[in-house]
């Protein structure tokens, strides 16, 4: 970034006056919260994360340095919960994405359970994923999706408050179709994309490392006397690596 596209000292401080006055807003929506899902203190958080994460980006820009604070993402997907304080039903909905990587794996185990001979006429894919579907539950064929020749695509999970639950037989016709994100509770969600965000934000990392460049002559010229250390420097290494971030969703 040149010079001329850096923020201004002045702008850093004023992000730093706006997180300040977040964090007082956040902490009187919580103070006169009216429930466990008030909407004062859904807005105030969102408003609180988009200054942090403002203030943070001017901060790397003008001062190559970061907060100890990881920002989660604003979650404008879903609106304020305005379901049931005290659902007497809930819906778990479910989406699991798989691509179909060797077609061969899925046949052979497909085979394995219906004892089918080799010789008969051969299992197509789509016979093979009507059998191992209907033999083995979804959880399992998850945690074993490679036994199976599938590999993972995004997956998530919502759960839905209701009144009651519906009638027998209500739902079967349209099962996707009535969701209302007004109730849902929390949703949990499985992509490749968040490990992209967090490529994006090692080699956001990366930058700093230029720093060190310049001393890079200077420690070459020990390397023969440490020759004899490297045992002890390797564990040092390692300790150093810090503990592996973790995504919560």
């Amino acid at each position: 970034m040149s010079d001329a596209a850096q923020p201004t000292a002045a702008e850093v401080r004023a992000a730093a006056e706006a997180v300040k006055a977040a964090l007082d807003r956040h902490l009187a929506a919580v103070e006169r919260r009216t429930g466990q899902d008030d909407p004062a203190v859904y807005e105030a958080f969102n408003a609180l994360a988009a200054a942090a994460e403002a203030y943070d980006e001017l901060l790397y820009d003008r001062h190559d340095e970061v907060t100890p604070f990881e920002i989660p993402d604003v979650d404008d997907s879903l609106p304020p919960y305005a379901g049931p304080e005290e659902p007497h039903a809930l819906s778990v909905l479910i989406r699991r994405d798989y691509a179909v990587v060797e077609p061969q794996r899925l046949i052979a185990q497909a085979r394995r359970v219906t004892d089918l001979d080799r010789e008969e006429e051969p299992v197509t894919t789509h016979a093979a994923l009507g059998v191992l579907f209907g033999e083995y539950e979804p959880d399992e064929i998850a945690s074993r999706h490679t036994d199976f020749g599938l590999e993972e695509g995004d997956s998530t999970l919502w759960v839905e408050a209701a009144e009651d639950l519906p009638e027998p037989g209500e739902w079967l016709s349209t099962p996707f179709d009535r969701v209302d994100p007004e109730r849902i509770v929390c949703r949990f969600d499985i992509s490749a994309v968040f490990d992209e965000d967090d490529d994006d934000h090692d080699d956001h990392d990366d930058g700093d490392d230029d720093h060190d460049d310049g001393d890079d002559d200077h420690d070459d010229g020990d390397d023969d006397h440490d020759d004899g250390d490297d045992d002890h420097d390797d564990v040092i290494d390692d300790e150093s690596e810090g503990p592996v971030p973790v995504r919560r969703v």
